[in-house]
């Protein structure tokens, strides 16, 4: 009991800080890219501007519009944030110390319980959308439910290739199952699933940035159309609960790619799949994130480079790329690996 709550606090602290370096990272990184500086007033190198939002929307006015349904007005920015937060837990985020894996819970469907949590955040949006009495919050409230429905589909037939590959739905197994090294026309590579799932990978990143609204799949929030989309109405504290959950949901479903796809914890030569010591605890935790970092950078550098896209060209995506590109993976995986699933071929 002890350790599943050092556990829980770990997790939740190190989200709760990664926000707000996300954020200035973004800033920074989106300033560079446009060829400007970005915040540089507030601390060295604007590093403490992330505080000073904090404490600007933490003292500003909350206004509830006419009409509003207080009641889930109120509880849809705590139901888009803290589903997030809870996937999070059956992520492992390192290998073990002693006997104690490096997971809060490790569940034996651990893959099936990100995906039905994260899922859940969706309706924060919505419910926010319709509650606002806003017809620009309503219709992002309505795309946002469509396009996670529509891009969970590709997203699952994804992770099909990834555990017929691992034979296992258990997180800490999947990472197991992509330890040593195998041989591709003679070269030595990792056997981690990017390289023996490339599609799956690619089809994985795609959905994810869709199911997180992010650029270039931000049409629920999209400024040229919707003001604001779905937080239109939304000010204050619960503004911020909108804006933290967005970047958890990244933090989660980087956490979910690191783990299924890039060797989690695991990074030769320098973790030990069979140590249980403090000292290679703390390198797996390090590498996890690491590589969780450099993925949210991915997201990042994609949203300040490719443009939005259309609405009707991101349900053709889903619907008529993503998800036959999904089904004949799946399809060429069963044929590749067939009855030994699991194992290298």
């Amino acid at each position: 009991m002890g350790a599943t709550l050092a556990k829980s606090l770990f997790v939740l602290l190190a989200l709760l800080h990664l926000v707000p370096v996300l954020v200035y990272l973004e800033r920074k990184l989106s300033a560079w890219i446009q060829d400007r500086r970005g915040p540089n007033r507030v601390g060295p190198w604007g590093v403490l501007q992330p505080v000073a939002d904090a404490v600007k929307l933490l003292f500003k006015e909350e206004v509830i519009p006419a009409g509003a349904d207080r009641g889930l007005y109120r509880w849809a920015p705590a139901l888009a944030f803290v589903p997030p937060m809870l996937a999070f837990a059956a992520i492992p985020f390192g290998n073990r110390i002693g006997t104690e894996s490096l997971v809060v819970s490790d569940i034996p469907v651990g893959v099936l319980f990100v995906l039905t949590i994260g899922s859940l955040s969706v309706y924060g949006i919505a419910f926010g959308g319709w509650a606002s009495n806003n017809k620009w919050a309503l219709l992002g409230g309505v795309r946002s439910s469509a396009q996670m429905v529509s891009y969970e589909v590709a997203l699952g037939l994804a992770l099909v290739s990834v555990l017929m590959v691992s034979g296992n739905v258990g997180m800490q197994e999947i990472v197991r199952r992509q330890t040593g090294s195998f041989s591709l026309a003679g070269v030595p590579l990792p056997a981690w699933n990017v390289f023996q799932q490339p599609v799956a990978f690619v089809v994985f990143m795609a959905a994810a940035f869709a199911e997180n609204n992010r650029l270039p799949f931000d049409l629920p929030e999209c400024e040229t159309e919707l003001v604001a989309g779905y937080h239109t109405e939304y000010s204050s504290m619960r503004f911020a609960l909108f804006f933290m959950g967005e970047y958890v949901a990244m933090i989660t479903m980087s956490g979910l790619a690191v783990t299924l796809f890039l060797g989690g914890w695991h990074l030769d030569p320098f973790t030990d799949p069979d140590s249980g010591t403090w000292a290679q605890g703390a390198i797996s935790v390090l590498v996890f994130g690491a590589k969780t970092l450099a993925v949210l950078l991915v997201y990042i550098w994609v949203r300040w480079t490719l443009p939005r896209f259309r609405y009707d060209q991101l349900m053709g995506l889903g619907w008529k790329g993503l998800v036959p590109l999904a089904l004949a993976n799946v399809a060429a995986t069963a044929l590749i690996w067939g009855p030994e699933a699991g194992t290298m071929p």
